[in-house]
């Protein structure tokens, strides 16, 4: 009679919205396990549905999905997934958003703004959200906005390993592409050897959108292979002419290494023609056909989402993914 009463097993269960579902796939491939078979499709009047054809009940939810292209659509799917889980009783719910929306949006510039990346954790957390999983917010204290457990994963591991096998050590410096990314390169340098590092003195106008002018460089690049870092690359601009400014200032040869390739136009003309021997993105959010040219190499970041995600369903230690 005892055996009636035992506790059911866990059970790891990954949900993928539209946006980007190649990337669940590849992760619960990487999980061996599959995609739960889900019904989403939009009414005529742009209101989205979202039944779940199998229970979830007592499960340990994955609720991956990209916010890039069409933000509030996905957001909003997202955040619909969210709800339907909770009332399905799941037990467990993580979302998993690769590129944090809104993230750029993490403080007031000038008076009567939102700080909107604060206003996404509270969404988050009021359709039924336990955790948050998300990799390179654009600020680590936007863990902060979110009332419960986050998994602040780094892209840098992957992007490293694949610049190790394109650069000569002893010749690098790491670049940051303003002031407020040097916490990020000197990270880089460290992993790279105790390499030289060096910033783009920047400027920005914070009432007009995706506009900076990169002035100047400080630090040591002439005749030295220069890797730019960065967490995003959105239009271009920022990177395209930092790395024309590194070029006047006698770099080598520049590589540019960046965690989420949104890729909004022109970025695709910008980033092919600014003299950059290989822009290095992980694929956190779809990169499609037209976006891409030859210049571009996209890494897969699943195998680190699934370990994360793995790490997580068995009480583990996410941190130790990156000592």
């Amino acid at each position: 009679m005892a055996d009636l009463f035992e506790t059911p097993r866990k059970r790891l269960v990954i949900v993928s919205g539209r946006s980007h579902h190649q990337l669940a796939e590849d992760v619960a491939k990487a999980l061996d396990t599959e995609v739960l078979p889900t019904t989403i499709y939009d009414f005529a009047s742009g209101e989205i549905y979202v039944r779940y054809n199998e229970s979830v009940r007592g499960c340990d939810v994955f609720c991956i999905q990209s916010i890039s292209g069409d933000v509030n659509k996905w957001f909003m799917e997202q955040l619909i997934m969210v709800d339907a889980l909770k009332r399905a009783s799941a037990k467990r719910i993580t979302v998993v958003a690769p590129l944090y929306p809104y993230s750029r949006q993490d403080k007031k510039h000038q008076g009567r703004e939102p700080i909107s990346a604060r206003l996404m954790a509270d969404l988050y957390k009021t359709a039924g959200a336990s955790r948050l999983m998300s990799v390179d917010m654009h600020a680590s204290q936007e863990q902060g906005f979110f009332v419960g457990p986050v998994d602040h994963l780094m892209a840098m591991p992957v992007l490293i390993d694949y610049v190790r096998t394109r650069v000569e050590l002893n010749k690098v410096t790491v670049v940051s592409p303003d002031a407020g990314r040097i916490r990020v390169a000197e990270k880089w340098a460290n992993r790279l050897g105790g390499n030289p590092l060096a910033f783009i003195h920047k400027t920005r106008d914070t009432t007009r959108p995706n506009v900076a002018v990169a002035n100047r460089v400080v630090g040591e690049v002439e005749g030295r292979t220069c890797v730019l870092v960065d967490d995003l690359i959105d239009t271009g601009g920022t990177i395209a002419e930092a790395v024309g400014v590194l070029k006047a200032a006698g770099a080598k040869d520049v590589l540019v290494a960046a965690t989420h390739g949104v890729l909004s136009d022109p970025a695709t003309k910008r980033l092919s023609e600014c003299g950059a021997r290989e822009i290095i993105v992980t694929d956190t959010v779809p990169i499609p056909a037209a976006k891409r040219f030859p210049q571009l190499v996209v890494l897969p970041i699943a195998p680190l989402l699934a370990r994360a995600i793995r790490q997580v369903f068995e009480e583990g230690s996410v941190a130790a993914l990156f000592e």
